[in-house]
């Protein structure tokens, strides 16, 4: 029988791998180097690599003209938000075991649906809303809430999710007048900037050594590739087709984390990842059928 798989999901596939591989090394790498670089450290020469090579390539494709001080506000609160989450993730990696950060993390969507009509003025419709209480069913399952139960890495890793959320949606104001490469320029340079000053309030920053400076490295190239990745699944195939591969992240994680680790797997968080995702999968399916019943109306 002949494969009837359309190719673009093929490639979209391709591009979550990466993707999935990318997530997965950063949060390798930053186990690796919290021994020696608290978070505001690692964040601050993650940035500093991450600046330098999207400097490289803007110089490179001709597309450093498309910079612009633009809403400067706007990109400074997004970045802020960023650098925040960005932060109490990677705390969350290094003292939860990393199929609980990424199943809680997996409800940054969800926080969208819920924050979007106060953030962007979006409409809270009833399916949005049904999505958001699955998905809130989900984080009670994963985080199992008691006394045993509860820490400061969980309560860091469902931060994380809330502030991603902000960042998406200010993402989202930000690319309706603001190119790609713009963004990612005051990405880098802002978090540098906030880096610096998180990392050196004490007047004690810690410098990378042989053991660390791969591993920053790591960290620097995983969150662009996994960007990067992502923004080419999604330009080729619909968000439903690439969300279900995304979901391969978790049990991605969970076998990292057993073999590099001795995490062992819990059958709750694969049970609450599901409920998260269900919800997530409820939404698009709605919303892609809203377009495609205004695409045929109009």
């Amino acid at each position: 029988m002949q494969d009837q798989t359309p190719p673009q999901v093929g490639r979209a596939a391709l591009w979550m791998t990466g993707a999935i591989a990318s997530f997965s090394a950063m949060a390798v790498a930053g186990r690796k180097v919290s021994f020696a670089l608290d978070t505001f450290e690692i964040m601050m020469y993650r940035s500093a690599l991450g600046f330098v090579i999207v400097l490289l390539v803007l110089s490179v494709t001709g597309n450093l003209r498309q910079v612009t001080t633009r809403n400067m506000g706007l990109q400074v609160m997004r970045n802020l938000v960023h650098f925040s989450g960005q932060n109490l993730w990677f705390f969350a990696v290094t003292v939860i075991p990393l199929a609980q950060v990424f199943a809680l993390e997996f409800t940054a969507p969800l926080w969208v649906i819920v924050l979007a009509p106060l953030v962007l003025g979006e409409r809270l419709t009833p399916t949005r809303a049904m999505a958001a209480a699955i998905g809130f069913v989900g984080i009670l399952i994963v985080a199992r809430p008691s006394p045993d139960t509860l820490n400061a890495g969980v309560f860091a890793a469902a931060a994380a999710a809330v502030f991603f959320a902000f960042t998406n949606m200010l993402t989202k104001k930000l690319t309706r007048s603001h190119s790609v490469a713009n963004i990612m320029f005051w990405l880098t340079l802002l978090q540098l900037g906030f880096g610096v000053i998180a990392a050196g309030y004490d007047g004690d920053i810690a410098l990378p050594d042989a053991i660390t400076l791969p591993w920053l490295v790591v960290i620097a190239l995983g969150g662009l590739l996994a960007h990067f990745c992502i923004t080419n699944a999604l330009s080729i195939a619909p968000a439903a087709v690439v969300m279900p591969i995304d979901f391969a992240r978790l049990p991605t994680i969970a076998v990292v984390g057993m073999l590099l680790y001795g995490e062992p797997l819990d059958i709750w968080v694969f049970v609450g990842a599901a409920v998260i995702f269900a919800g997530n999968y409820l939404n698009i399916l709605s919303e892609t059928g809203r377009l495609r019943a205004t695409r045929r109306a109009a």
